[in-house]
């Protein structure tokens, strides 16, 4: 298996805040510590909170030991907007069903019964990587959104494998050891009502991470940044000069799209592990869906983001965010796992082809809703800007290397789309079937902002 690399800035990535902040950008040599418990959680998170309380069981029958229904009723004094499940072991999967139903905290009404996203597994950092082998890792389903709340109510049924006569009878896959609830609030002002203004971005730059996290962008953005603006085609080539040093005959490249930064939407930098992990080149995009419930506004993407974040970091144990970027209904983009948004940013997005690629992730879910023209103009446009740092054709194909997944064994070589889907390198429904279904005009759309 080709193991990522963590490689330092190179070329253009050697500015003088680039040099004071170099020290922070390796990866930590000591071991990751335990996952955070929600008391320790509330104490060092802050803005923001996690919860995580352990699920009961909901019945007295028993396999192997644990009861195959497990859950939690907590009708007030909560205070969130996301849900997700976790257990111990990141290697066991949980076979059966998630369902939720949440008390508005604007309302006091209760939801119907929602489904939660079990099969989360194929995002996250490749196996074998310090990453995937940290003993933090646990395994989740996908993480929902379902707005401001303060009351949950969960239950978790193991899936019948076999036939029998009354519904007790029925055999059953044993759920996995650990459930808990993670109940996660976002920080920075509850998420707003539709129509209402956005949540007012972070403006702690007084620790190392946050410094650092901004440095890495410091190249094409005043530090401390909350967005890097948008650039026109000759701007943008010209930028690409200035940063690597020559410019190509023709350098296909698409104009640079307007990012929000992590200090725009408000990334609490000390939940992170420090540092920043980098491939060496980025040949392909993996595009994801979120599985996290289309039933939020735009205004409140930056809520969502954080969530997200601290969910990924909190609960499943990971370093950071796990995609590179993000993309809300509306077509706004957002920076991701942080290391610098024209640097290539080892994520934890596409279990099996993290090395030499990068991931975009639409918030949503895109089984049967169809992405707006918006969404896939974005993915158009950042894939046209960042391919071109690599040359990379968007409507080619290239080969990557797997380091193990269900569809492709470690050490493979795998010739793929250079924007693929994440079911192209691992079986999975991600980034569902309707976003899958405009990635070709995602494609073309690149392909002419390149200029090709």
């Amino acid at each position: 298996m080709r193991m990522p690399k963590i490689i330092p800035m190179r070329g253009f990535l050697t500015t003088s805040i680039g040099v004071i902040c170099a020290a922070t950008l390796a990866l930590p040599l000591i071991p990751p510590t335990t996952p955070a418990t929600a008391s320790t959680a509330r104490t060092l998170a802050a803005p923001g909170d996690t919860r995580s309380l352990p699920l009961v069981p909901l019945s007295r029958e028993r396999v192997l030991g644990a009861a195959p229904e497990q859950g939690l009723y907590r009708p007030d004094g909560e205070h969130f907007s996301l849900v997700g499940v976790v257990w111990d072991d990141p290697g066991v999967e949980l076979r059966g069903q998630v369902q939720v139903r949440t008390r508005s905290a604007g309302t006091g009404e209760w939801s119907g019964w929602q489904d939660v996203e079990t099969h989360n597994a194929d995002h996250g950092a490749d196996p074998g990587t310090a990453e995937g082998a940290s003993r933090r890792v646990r395994g989740a389903t996908a993480p929902l959104w379902v707005g401001a709340s303060d009351g949950v109510d969960v239950r978790v049924r193991a899936a019948a494998t076999g036939a029998g006569g009354t519904r007790a009878a029925v055999p059953r896959a044993p759920l996995p050891s650990g459930l808990r609830l993670e109940l996660v609030d976002p920080g920075d002002g509850e998420a707003p009502p539709e129509g209402a203004p956005a949540d007012p971005p972070s403006t702690d730059l007084d620790t190392d991470a946050a410094r650092a996290s901004s440095a890495a962008n410091a190249d094409i953005a005043g530090f401390g940044a909350l967005e890097i603006p948008e650039l026109d085609q000759q701007a943008t080539e010209q930028e690409l000069a200035r940063l690597q040093g020559s410019l190509p005959v023709t350098p296909y490249i698409g104009p640079r799209p307007r990012i929000v930064t992590r200090r725009g939407w408000g990334a609490n930098e000390s939940l992170r592990e420090p540092g920043f992990g980098y491939t060496q080149k980025i040949k392909a995009v993996f595009v994801h869906h979120t599985a996290s419930g289309n039933k939020y506004s735009c205004s409140q993407a930056p809520s969502v983001i954080r969530s997200i974040y601290r969910y990924h970091v909190t609960s499943m144990g990971w370093r950071d965010i796990g995609y590179n970027f993000l993309v809300d209904k509306c077509g706004t983009l957002y920076e991701g796992r942080a290391g610098g948004v024209a640097r290539a940013v080892l994520g934890a997005h596409t279990l099996g082809f993290n090395s030499d690629s990068m991931g975009i992730a639409v918030i949503g879910t895109y089984g049967t809703t169809k992405p707006s023209r918006a969404v896939v103009t974005a993915i158009a446009r950042l894939t046209a800007w960042k391919l071109g740092f690599y040359g990379g054709d968007p409507r080619g194909r290239t080969y990557l290397t797997s380091g193990g997944g269900n569809l492709y064994p470690e050490g493979k070589n795998v010739r793929l789309n250079v924007i693929s889907g994440h079911r192209d390198g691992f079986a999975t429904e991600c980034p569902g079937a309707a976003l899958y279904a405009g990635l070709g005009t995602a494609r073309s759309g690149a392909a002419r902002y390149q200029g090709r």
